[in-house]
């Protein structure tokens, strides 16, 4: 009878060694800033949008995170979400599709102790100029801080973005926060709750969506996979924006450095 290999030789024979288990691998994933080069791909559906709040919204995002390390232990993260957006009646008997605008962020994370992990860094929003695009230039700054206890993973990370055009398209003044907190599993599953909690201060609104998913780090062939299904609800939002239940689909691709 063949012999039935572990996710933990997999991790090891795909250059992973350096993750004592499987479960370790799935902990640094549920740490948007951890040091390993991730490929995340994740589906968003909302509903319930636009003046008569008959419009949907899918939304495919492509957030690839790289890091590279310093001399000095510390590293320097990069990440970059590329979104694509397809939306019926949002505009009432219309529809759109398009590259969303592009989100560059880094963040600079020296090495410490006990758990604790910090990054501080530029966030640069570029404009697609598609239907579904701002059409404006922006910048601004973006922190992050977590704590690593146990099983538990738990945070919050932050930004302020602001348009940096003399006449922009769209006027930006907006703060996002993303509190978030994970129990991850000895068999590599992972629960998690967060907010991606955005406040315009230009219309002086809230956009505050709670999720709740659950991953699992399963492989493909020798590549390490994390799988992920979550549910939502909009705490609040614009009059014209999204109302309800939204869905989430997720996979990320694990590369070893």
């Amino acid at each position: 009878m063949r012999k039935s290999v572990g996710l933990s030789a997999i991790l090891s024979m795909a250059g992973f060694s350096a993750y004592a288990s499987d479960s370790d691998l799935a902990q640094q994933l549920a740490n948007p800033i951890a040091a390993i080069i991730s490929v995340p791909l994740q589906f968003n559906y909302d509903e319930n949008i636009g003046v008569d709040d008959k419009g949907s919204r899918t939304t495919m995002n492509f957030q690839p995170v790289v890091p590279f390390s310093l001399d000095s232990g510390a590293n320097i993260i990069t990440r970059t979400i590329i979104p694509y957006i397809w939306q019926d009646d949002v505009i009432p008997g219309t529809s759109q599709n398009g590259f969303g605008d592009i989100s560059l962020n880094a963040w600079y994370s020296p090495a410490t102790k006990n758990g604790l992990t910090w990054g501080v860094g530029p966030t640069v929003l570029v404009p697609t100029d598609t239907d579904v695009s701002g059409g404006t230039w922006g910048a601004g700054v973006t922190g992050i801080v977590l704590k690593v206890q146990g099983p538990w993973t738990y945070g919050a990370l932050s930004s302020h973005t602001w348009d940096v055009e003399s006449d922009p398209e769209t006027e930006i003044s907006r703060t996002f926060l993303q509190p978030f907190l994970a129990l991850t599993t000895k068999n590599a599953w992972t629960f998690s709750v967060n907010s991606e909690s955005t406040y315009d201060w230009k219309e002086s609104e809230w956009s505050i969506p709670i999720n709740a998913a659950v991953s699992k780090l399963a492989p493909v062939g020798k590549v390490p996979v994390q799988w992920q299904a979550g549910v939502g609800c909009w705490a609040a939002s614009p009059d014209d924006g999204p109302e309800g239940w939204r869905l989430r689909l997720a996979a990320t691709i694990v590369i070893p450095r």
